[in-house]
């Protein structure tokens, strides 16, 4: 009888434990599961958005000079 509820005692322990451990592993998880849903649901809000016309589209600063012939611009030795 002292054997048995020893071992009961013991199951219920490592039962709890692993369940506990399992717990642990789903929190763990929660702060990405929220910053991925909030990630998609931007991505959603501008899928839905209609684009601007290219004429709407306004550069904030020109594109760098690039040379005509191919180079970087960058003179050596």
């Amino acid at each position: 009888m002292d054997g048995a509820a020893i071992i009961i005692i013991l199951a219920i322990a490592g039962v709890a434990s692993v369940l506990l451990f399992a717990v642990k592993g789903l929190l763990d998880q929660v702060p990405d599961a929220i910053e991925s849903a909030g990630k998609a649901r931007d991505a959603w809000e501008r899928f839905k958005k209609p684009e601007l016309p290219p004429s709407a589209v306004i550069r904030s600063r020109p594109l760098p000079h690039r040379p005509s012939w191919g180079g970087t611009g960058i003179r050596r030795g």
